[in-house]
Parts: C-alpha cells; structure tokens; sequence
C-alpha cells in the first residue's frame, strides 16, 4: 500500500510557507537609502499570501485573485527577491490544474493568470523587441505552470489508480484467505464436530435405560456438540460470503434462546443465579448479537470453572438508549482468578463491535462488565 499520511501532514504546512516568506523576501529586498519596498507592495503581497490560505477550498477563486493582485506588483519596480511575490499566481494555478479534471476550469484559471502576465509586463520593455519579449514573458510563465500542473494530476492519478489496485488484490487476498479457512473448518473441524453429535447420540440411545444421570450427561453433551456444529455452519456461510456482516451468524430470534441455554448449564452445574435479562435483545445487529452471546458464553463458562457455588450469581443485561449493558457478579472460589485469554477474547470481541468490556475483583466477588453500543437505533459510536 502507498502510505500519504506524511504528505497529507505536510500539506497544511505549505500553505502557510508563503505567507511567511513574503516579509522575508520583501525585508531582503530593502536597502536602506538606495530601494525602499513600497507600502502599497507590502499590503498587496500580504494580501497575496493570505488569500493563498483558502486555496484547498476553493482553488479556482484563489487563482484568480492572486492573478489580479499580481498585476499591480508586476508593474512595481522590484528591487531583488521581492519581484518573486507575484508569481504566486503562478503556483495557484499549478494547484488548480492538479486538482481537477474540468477543462472550463483549467481554461479560466491559466487565462486569468496569462491575462495577469500580459497586462503586468506590456510596455515594460524599452527595446524595439518589447512586444516580443512579453510574448516570450508570456508563454514561459504560463506555459511552466500549465505544464507542472498536468505533470502532477498525472503523478496523482496514478497514485489512486496504484492505490485501487493495491485495495482489489489485498481483498482478493482476503477472499482467498477467507476460502482456504472455510475449507480447513469444513473438513477438518465440522467433519469430526458432526462426528462427536452422531456418537453421543448412538450412545444416548444405548445407555437410555441406564442411570437417568448418565443420560443427562450425554444428552447435555449432544446438544452442546450440536450447538458447536451449527456455530460452525455459521461461521463456514461467513467466510464464503465476499461481503462481510451480511450473514446473521447468530438469528435475530435465536438470541435469547441461546442465552437462557447458556444459564440453564450453569444451574445444572450447580449455581443459583438471579438473572434479569432485557427483552427485543434480537434488535442489535448480527455483530453486535454474536459478541453479546459470546461474551455471556465465556462469562458463564469462566463462573462454572472458577467460581465459588454457595455465592449467588447475578447477571443482568439492561437496554439503554445508547445500547445494552452486561453484568455478571459471581463469587470468588479461594481468591484464584479466571485464566487470561478468555477475558482477552472478550476484551477484542467488545472492542471490534464498538464496546467496552472491564474485568475486575473485589474481597468476594469477580465482577464483569460490558457495554456494547445498539447500532439498530443509529448510536453506534463515531
């Protein structure tokens, strides 16, 4: 990729440089009693590298001020470095010409700047050859200003068409990238996942009169394999799809169905839990409903590993009007703490959806917080 973040750093700054070489270049130029620059210069060059400023917005406008502000000077006697002051309009329309490709426009630009060449050194001349020394003037200061102005649209150009094909082979990367995970998950992961569902089923069915404990067991491990397989699915649909986010990797009735699961494993692992659970969570977008579901899955996950089951577990998810806020507060078994790369995973998870994820402890309790922001009413952050 072509990186223009230092060009674009540097821009603000040239245009600003005129303004503060022109008392450089004026102060050069005065010699105490023999050439004094004269005030109305003074004011008309400053007035110049003023107006030079508002060139980025409007550099046609820009152009042909500084073309007529240059043909008072030009008709100045100057004296050294000051008689360059003018010739500013020559660099208004060097950036004219390189930002645009409308042809009026370059017309009226370099007309008004020749017409300001013309009018600024005709009879200026004492020879016999004035007339055509002013032509020559003529075409050199305009001619060398048009031609660097095509020069530079052109270099630009190239740099966006060099850009634009750099972004189309990184996406055709990606594409090829996202294909070759589609189908390493397809043959390797979802293979031996449907693999595990079949073999926990035919078991469930051979144990079936055996202990009620046992079946449970294994009825708990199909559903979770199968849950796993379907994530899968969804994940394999994603990768194949060249336009990310328009799969629902999770579906918009599925969310709380999918949360009140999760709890429901957790009581049968042996927990209490007070859960307050907002409703319409299926409104959020299909990213902003995956990373909920998960961050609540990994929270769950980590309170039946690590948490202390004779303290009640409170987990709520409140809407707000900017977007919907997690809680979970569950005790704390022998001070140990959680292992790190699940609270990882989850910090990475709220930060790519726009969110906020916090994990801290206190004397009893762990305590995670998130918020992610609800993008279906239109208040994802800027």
């Amino acid at each position: 990729m072509i990186d223009t973040s230092a060009r674009r750093t540097r821009r603000p700054l040239l245009r600003w440089l005129p303004l503060a070489l022109i008392p450089v270049l004026l102060l050069a130029s005065t010699y105490p009693g023999q050439y004094r620059v004269p005030p109305h210069y003074w004011l008309l060059a400053m007035t110049a590298g003023v107006v030079f400023l508002a060139g980025t917005r409007w550099p046609l406008a820009v152009s042909l001020i500084l073309s007529a502000l240059a043909v008072p000077m030009l008709r100045t006697p100057a004296w050294g470095v000051s008689g360059l002051v003018p010739y500013l309009g020559a660099v208004a329309l060097v950036d004219v010409i390189a930002r645009t490709h409308r042809r009026s426009t370059v017309w009226v630009a370099t007309a008004g700047w020749a017409a300001a060449v013309v009018l600024g050194r005709v009879g200026l001349h004492d020879t016999s050859i004035g007339r055509a020394s002013t032509v020559v003037e003529a075409v050199a200061y305009v001619g060398l200003p048009l031609l660097l102005g095509l020069y530079l649209r052109g270099q630009r150009d190239l740099a966006d068409n060099l850009r634009m094909r750099a972004a189309e082979a990184e996406a055709r990367t990606r594409l090829d990238e996202r294909a070759a995970m589609a189908r390493e998950l397809h043959d390797v992961v979802a293979h031996h996942m449907a693999s595990i569902v079949l073999r926990v089923a035919v078991a469930g069915r051979v144990v079936r009169d055996a202990d009620p404990r046992v079946v449970a067991v294994l009825d708990d491990v199909r559903a979770t394999a199968a849950d796993a397989l379907a994530d899968i699915r969804r994940f394999l649909a994603a990768l194949r799809d060249p336009a990310l986010g328009t799969v629902a990797l999770v579906e918009a009735d599925a969310v709380d169905a999918e949360i009140t699961a999760a709890l429901a494993r957790a009581r049968a692992a042996g927990f209490t839990i007070d859960a307050e659970i907002a409703t319409d969570l299926g409104a959020l977008d299909a990213m902003r409903r995956l990373t909920l579901l998960r961050v609540v899955q990994e929270s769950l996950t980590n309170i039946m590993k690590h948490a202390d089951r004779a303290v009640p577990v409170r987990f709520r998810i409140d809407r707000r009007a900017d977007g919907i806020d997690l809680e979970v507060i569950s005790g704390r078994a022998g001070g140990t703490a959680p292992p790190g790369h699940g609270l990882v995973g989850m910090r990475e998870r709220a930060a790519l959806a726009g969110g906020t994820l916090t994990a801290a402890a206190d004397a009893r309790h762990w305590i995670v917080r998130a918020w992610l922001p609800d993008v279906a009413k239109g208040t994802e952050p800027a």
